[in-house]
This record gives structure tokens, C-alpha cells and sequence, in this order.
């Protein structure tokens, strides 16, 4: 597979990608979060390309992708549809996925498909269910300082969510449970700057712990165990992805590996790189029988 950037047609448009990396091993498809938060996050994975292709592609609707302004097109049928374009696109016979955060669920919809050739998912900072999340997030929302829980409220209450008010109240939650490292890497300033709010704000809502799009019903952990390959699930201990949910998911699934990051939140590629892509490597050298 050689490394390379190109444009693959979906229904609605192009989605833009890039391969990194030549590698003999076999490839590593990375599904971004958001929806609509860019591959950019998660560039920080192609330190992985040294022995491997490492497949980036920016969903529709953001990044480098088309832009259309069709809401019908923002469900998860039609993210798992892209994906399945992306892949023969790309010739990706045999590939491991990682879903980020909303990643996650595309690769749990994708992964009921049963497709053939995946020889391993890792569910990164996963959301399988969204009732799940929700409570997680009121728990965690609790624990801001009563100001900004209060400034969060009115602003939500009145449709106010562009406020700068409502955004910097945000920020102290997403500094607890997003990321936190300060200053933010670079590569979440960019997916910032070149995100869909379209596509977020229509399939998730205005906020991270506030879920008012087309996903909120969303729910497949009592599904899980129709996944039939290995399964890598990874969360930090400050994540809004809290561990308690994500050990839930693992324990649904006999066979998994759930590994905990003990410095990390919600970007635990970022805020421990070195550790995170150690622990992938690893684990996609076990599923394809290789020894260090």
C-alpha cells in the first residue's frame, strides 16, 4: 500500500484522506471523533507507520472533506456506509480499526455489519451508549464550581449556546475531562479550527455532556458480543469516557482488553503518546501473532 493522499466519492460528496507509512504489517484505519472533530487529533498515531500504513481519512462534512449542507446526510447508516467506501476505495482487504470517541460507535455500527478482513477494533475512549454517557457527564458536570454549572444551565435553558459566556464554562469541564494538557497540543487546536459544527451540533448537540442530536438514543452495549475479533478498549482515568462505563463494555465482551490511563482524560493519544501508541503497537502485534 503505498503512502499518499487522495479523495474517495461518498454519497453527498468527497471525503479527503491520507495514507502514512508502507509498511509490511497490516493497516491501521482510524476513525476520528467529533462528528465532525477532523482527523487532525489523531495524527498523533501515525508514529505507528514505521511498520504499518496508518489510513487518516476526514469524515464528511469536515476537515478537508466536502462541506454540503444536506442535514439528512448526518446520520451513523451513512457514516458506516462512507467507511465501507473508504475501505474498498483504499483496498483495505485486511485492516485493524480504531474508533475515537464517536470513532467508536461508527466502528461498533460497522462492526455489526460483520465484516470480513477487520482483524481487530480498538474502541478508544468509547461511547456505546449514549444513556450511559449522559449519566456519566451529569456526574461529572456536578462537580464544576456552582458558577459555571449556573452559567451552563441559563445559557442551554435560552438557546444561548454560542455565547462566549456558555463557551468559557464549557472550557473548565472539557480542561477536566477532554484534555489536560496546558496548553492544548496543536493537533486539537487545528481539529478545532477546521471542525463541522453542522455535523456535530446535528447528530450530538451544542455541548459534550449535553445530547440533543440524532445519536441520543444510541445504545449497543447489550450488542457488543456479536463482535466476533479481538477487541482493545482504552480510556483515560479523567476521561468522560470514565473507566467504570468503559470496564462495562469490556466485561460484556469475554475476550477484550480494557487499559486505563492513569495521567489521561479524554485524549489519551495526546496526553500520554508515548505510552498510547506503545500499548497499540503492542496489542496489533499480539492479534497478528508477532513477537518483540
Amino acid at each position: 500500500m503505498k503512502a499518499g493522499q487522495g479523495w474517495v466519492e461518498v454519497t453527498g460528496g468527497r471525503v479527503w484522506y491520507e495514507v502514512v507509512g508502507s509498511g509490511e504489517a497490516t493497516p491501521l484505519l482510524v476513525l476520528h471523533g467529533g462528528p465532525g472533530f477532523t482527523h487532525e487529533y489523531v495524527r498523533s498515531l501515525e508514529a505507528l507507520a514505521d511498520e504499518r500504513p496508518v489510513v487518516f481519512y476526514d469524515q464528511l462534512g469536515c476537515g478537508r472533506s466536502d462541506r454540503p449542507d444536506d442535514l439528512s446526510l448526518w446520520t451513523v447508516e451513512r457514516h458506516v456506509e462512507e467507511l465501507e467506501l473508504v475501505r474498498r476505495a483504499l483496498e483495505l482487504e485486511t485492516v485493524h480499526i480504531l474508533g475515537q470517541s464517536w470513532g467508536s460507535m461508527l466502528a461498533t455500527d460497522f462492526a455489526l455489519t460483520q465484516p470480513s478482513g477487520v482483524e481487530s477494533y480498538v474502541m478508544a475512549s468509547p461511547c456505546i451508549s449514549i444513556p450511559r454517557w449522559v449519566a456519566d457527564a451529569a456526574r461529572l458536570k456536578a462537580l464544576l464550581p456552582a458558577e459555571h454549572i449556573a452559567t451552563i444551565d441559563r445559557h442551554e435553558a435560552d438557546g444561548f449556546t454560542t455565547c462566549p459566556e456558555y463557551m468559557a464554562a464549557m472550557l473548565v469541564y472539557y480542561k477536566r475531562h477532554v484534555c489536560r494538557l496546558d496548553p492544548w497540543p496543536i493537533e486539537v487546536e487545528r481539529a478545532f479550527h477546521n471542525y463541522g459544527p453542522v455535523v456535530y451540533e446535528t447528530m450530538w448537540g451544542p455541548s459534550e455532556f449535553t445530547v440533543s442530536g440524532n445519536l441520543a438514543d444510541f445504545d449497543r452495549s447489550s450488542r457488543l458480543t456479536e463482535i466476533r475479533v479481538p477487541v482493545l478498549f482504552t480510556c483515560g482515568r479523567h476521561d468522560e469516557a470514565t473507566p467504570e462505563t468503559v470496564a462495562s463494555y469490556s466485561g460484556r465482551l469475554p475476550g477484550s482488553k480494557l487499559v486505563v490511563f492513569e495521567q489521561s482524560s479524554h485524549m489519551c493519544h495526546l496526553e500520554e503518546r508515548d505510552r498510547y501508541n506503545g500499548v497499540i503497537r503492542d496489542f496489533l502485534r499480539e492479534v497478528e501473532g508477532v513477537t518483540a
